[in-house]
């Protein structure tokens, strides 16, 4: 399977009855003059599909970095593309990003001062829709009675249903996307077609329950934690999501849910999961060599998911004439980090915490924000084998590096989390489990004087977030941590330009929630907007 999402798509049918009428709407969606008939009438087309499904999250169309964009009327590279639109999103409004670029608002998004014409929230809350609307017309032609009529028999046709659950679970994590960013979803299952009526809008509470509800049915369906292929969803990720789900569910919905978030923390840390020994190589462009450590990533090839949305753009867009050190061909010169985020880690200078990947420390502060000068350089991906073997573009391009959706990490700072919130657990096990972290991050070590070592006086409610930052930082969690704390818009927690004042500055509470675009609302009368926008 990891042949198959790294292969180059074919232009995959999404049918004229399913996207026909949605693209005159909206002109969100590409038509083209396949048919579903045509496109499943063998396993490999079905395959062809799978394929399409799973890069969708990688690739922003079927040709490459450009052209045949499966998004129409936004920019391909920067504003369609999901990981470069959920970086901007989960990571831009905080401590941990900045970018140099004035491109049309992208700096809107840490000055936290977006409205509902932004086009980059436009192509956030389109992205996860194409990617659920392309699962839906899958699930629709692959159950048993379609397969069966194709002529599809034995283990081919076992091996289709057997990715429905696979397929369900993808569609649940990007409902889980616009449940967490936009707090409500156009609401579109394969029971729906679409085209003869506009999609309903669904709340916050029941798209919590249902993406619970998908991932408890399709629990069993998956494939045992860390027994299918690279690249694929199994058990462990479906757990992955319920636990970061039910960590966030009292924002989500009034209700907290400790105790699950608990209870499948550690169902993914007692299968056997391993952290891998280097931090530094779970970023590089051989991070599958870490597999053990992930539930599920997002697989990035430089010759066959090429895209100026992957992880291309971290290794391009972090860097500037020290482009090499990133592996890459060239810098853009734009996204860094605020000297907040540096400050989390107490020996940064002798860079003891091997985590903080950080240079031009010595130039952290930022007085002008379109200076790249200013700012603490990220070095978190690099397009380098830690092998020390050639990356597949030669001209080093696009990236190899895979994306980490879920990491054993956050399994367990989800743990002591939610023990210190009243989940159960026990302390002891908190401790010894981030114990396991601090031992990686000090080089397999804790560092002079036992420095990296934590007691259970250090397990606070705050030392986890701080924890998390210094852990999971440009991975696409800040954001969500920051309103969980009550930090994100209030004064309880500044840092440079936040707000847009250089100093930091609380914000509107509306901005803990992206509002609905304009665009959608327009096309579409049964969306409502957030308050305040």
């Amino acid at each position: 399977m990891k042949n198959l999402i790294k292969s180059k798509f074919a232009i995959v049918v999404l049918g004229a009855t399913l996207l026909g009428s949605c693209a005159k709407k909206l002109d969100l969606f590409p038509t083209n003059d396949l048919t579903p008939q045509t496109a499943y009438a063998t396993p490999e087309g079905y395959k062809a599909v799978l394929a399409k499904i799973y890069g969708g999250m990688a690739t922003t169309g079927n040709a490459g970095p450009a052209g045949q964009s499966d998004i129409q009327g936004l920019d391909e590279g920067s504003q369609s593309p999901f990981i470069r639109g959920f970086f901007n999103c989960q990571e831009l409004p905080t401590d941990e990003a900045v970018v140099a670029w004035n491109d049309q608002t992208i700096q809107d998004f840490h000055a936290l001062r977006w409205n509902a014409g932004d086009p980059f929230i436009l192509g956030m809350y389109a992205r996860p829709v194409y990617n659920i609307t392309i699962s839906n017309e899958y699930l629709r032609e692959a159950t048993d009675e379609n397969i069966a009529a194709r002529g599809i028999t034995g283990t081919a046709a076992s091996e289709i249903a057997g990715t429905r659950a696979e397929v369900r679970f993808l569609r649940a994590f990007n409902y889980w996307v616009m449940l967490d960013l936009f707090g409500k979803s156009t609401f579109v299952t394969e029971v729906d077609r679409i085209g003869t009526a506009l999609p309903r809008e669904i709340s916050r509470a029941d798209l919590f329950a249902y993406i619970e509800t998908e991932l408890k049915a399709i629990e069993t369906e998956l494939g045992a934690a860390r027994s299918i292929e690279y690249g694929r969803v199994d058990q462990g990720a479906a757990w992955a999501l319920l636990a970061r789900l039910y960590l966030n569910a009292e924002v989500y919905t009034g209700t907290p849910r400790y105790t699950d978030a608990l209870t499948y923390a550690k169902k993914v840390i007692d299968a056997g999961y391993e952290l891998h020994p280097n931090y530094r190589e779970v970023f590089m462009a051989d991070n599958d060599k870490a597999a053990s450590e992930f539930m599920y990533v997002i697989n990035c090839d430089g010759l066959r998911t090429q895209s100026f949305g992957n992880t291309t753009f971290f290794i391009h867009a972090a860097s500037g004439d020290n482009f090499a050190e990133y592996g890459t061909n060239g810098g853009w010169y734009g996204y860094r980090a605020t000297t907040a985020l540096a400050n989390k880690f107490a020996d940064q200078s002798g860079n003891t915490d091997q985590r903080a990947m950080f240079s031009n420390l010595a130039n952290g502060t930022i007085n002008a924000l379109s200076d790249f000068a200013q700012g603490v350089w990220v070095r978190k991906y690099v397009n380098i084998r830690s092998d020390g073997q050639p990356v597949s573009d030669v001209n080093k391009e696009f990236a190899d590096i895979d994306f980490p959706v879920f990491r054993l990490s956050e399994m367990i700072l989800i743990y002591a989390e939610a023990h210190l919130r009243g989940g159960g657990g026990d302390l002891s096990t908190a401790l010894a489990q981030m114990n396991r972290i601090r031992f990686r991050a000090y080089g397999q070590s804790y560092g002079p004087n036992d420095v990296g070592r934590l007691i259970s006086a250090d397990l606070t409610i705050q030392n986890i977030l701080d924890e998390r930052a210094r852990e999971l930082y440009w991975e696409g969690h800040r954001r969500t941590d920051l309103i969980r704390y009550g930090q994100l818009t209030t004064g309880a927690y500044l840092w440079p330009w936040k707000g847009g004042v250089s100093s930091g500055s609380a914000v509107d509470e509306k901005y803990n929630l992206f509002p609905i675009p304009a665009t959608n609302r327009t096309a579409n009368p049964n969306l409502g907007q957030n308050t305040g926008y």
